[in-house]
């Protein structure tokens, strides 16, 4: 009997299974609620930035006939972004390496395709963001998962070594870290260049990292954030604007990578059939327009700092072990019962929304989001205290 082959379509299905789940599910049944205190993504729940939507009214009116026509990457767009990572890095960096997208999602989705040919192979590190492995599969590729110990999510350098096969192509890192909200450090960077750099000599061909970055701009505390990019050259690096602005419906981001990475050419060669095949993944005029306004805007980190503080203090002085993000939105929150879904439940009847962790590969914990307003917070926190007494009195927690 022949064994039938799932369809690109069934696998990709497949990978998005538990996001389609929840997202159908509680989510879609309580987020437009009044009463509801929502954690469970980086939505905005306030006004966007008067700054920000002035950029975009100044960017508005024409001022040539080709203002509003057919948009590839802008070089004013391509400029303003090749500065920013210079600044960053402290290398030149070439704005004829930058791609625009539409976002960060397509950024991601350019990469893959770019690096992968149909059976190679991609590392990405778990809990992940939801969509690494659709992407992948959409790609050709197959995924391969590296585990991190929660909640401290370090980059545990032999099980990466033991994951990489001849078929390995990339390795994806998102740092800042979503959904744990922890930075990787220097340190950890220049173990995994080195292991990049003779993994690529064993196989005879780069083995690219993809760093992820989205929230490389929202930091706390002081703390800073260093790219992959600046200790190994073969880094393909996303971005995405919707992040530092709160603005994730507005769809600006792009792919590049450094000066002194290899093959210059023909990632730029390659990036531009990709985006044209992925159906014009370029970002609308407007937006590259006004991006040399909007990259030196970031929402308010300081307001942040305070919910976090609020939130995540209130919640640990309850007795829930969270970890203390150190930049995104995000904190990885354990589950008093074994089974999160089951206290998300819990959750969902006392008017809180919150991110089950099966749905990020952590199954145990919740992802809580910063983004929630201050009046959300003040509401979810008696709720939070109610749902433990109430997990607590069934005897398993």
């Amino acid at each position: 009997m022949a064994i039938s082959t799932p369809s690109r379509a069934d696998q990709l299905r497949a990978a998005i299974a538990p996001f389609l789940s929840f997202f159908n599910g509680p989510y879609s049944a309580l987020e437009k609620d009044p009463e509801v205190a929502n954690f469970a993504v980086g939505n905005p729940h306030e006004i966007a930035m008067p700054s920000y939507v002035d950029a975009l009214k100044r960017s508005l009116e024409p001022r040539d006939k080709d203002w509003f026509a057919y948009k590839m990457s802008e070089p004013d767009a391509q400029q303003v972004v090749a500065g920013s990572l210079s600044k960053l890095t402290g290398f030149d960096w070439d704005p004829a390496d930058v791609q625009m997208t539409n976002g960060g999602f397509a950024a991601l989705a350019l990469a893959f395709r770019v690096l992968l040919e149909p059976g190679d192979e991609a590392i990405f590190l778990s809990p992940p963001w939801f969509f690494y492995d659709e992407l992948i599969v959409a790609a050709d590729g197959k995924s391969v998962r590296v585990k991190f110990d929660l909640p401290d999510c370090l980059i545990d350098l032999d099980r990466i070594a033991a994951a990489i096969t001849p078929r390995t192509r990339l390795v994806v890192l998102n740092s800042p870290h979503n959904p744990s909200g922890r930075i990787v450090s220097p340190d950890e960077l220049r173990g995994l260049a080195e292991l990049l750099t003779q993994a690529s000599r064993d196989n005879g061909r780069p083995v690219y990292i993809v760093s992820d970055e989205p929230y490389r701009r929202i930091l706390f505390d002081g703390n800073e954030f260093h790219s992959p990019a600046e200790f190994y050259p073969n880094t393909l690096v996303t971005y995405s604007y919707g992040k530092q602005l709160l603005a994730p419906g507005m769809r600006i981001g792009y792919l590049t990578w450094p000066p002194n990475a290899d093959d210059r050419e023909r990632l730029r060669d390659d990036a531009f059939v990709h985006q044209l095949g992925m159906g014009w993944a370029f970002p609308n005029a407007l937006l590259q327009h006004a991006l040399a306004d909007l990259e030196p805007m970031c929402v308010d980190l300081a307001a942040l700092e305070r919910r976090r503080e609020r939130l995540i203090g209130g919640l640990r002085e309850m007795g829930y072990e969270a970890t203390w993000p150190a930049s995104t939105f995000y904190s990885l929150v354990r589950s008093p019962l074994d089974d999160d879904e089951e206290f998300c439940r819990i959750l969902n009847r006392h008017k809180v929304l919150v991110l089950p962790g099966t749905i990020v590969e952590a199954p145990g914990w919740f992802r809580i989001s910063l983004t929630a307003s201050d009046e959300m917070v003040e509401r979810g926190l008696p709720a939070f205290a109610a749902a433990l007494d109430e997990a607590r009195a069934t005897g398993n927690a």
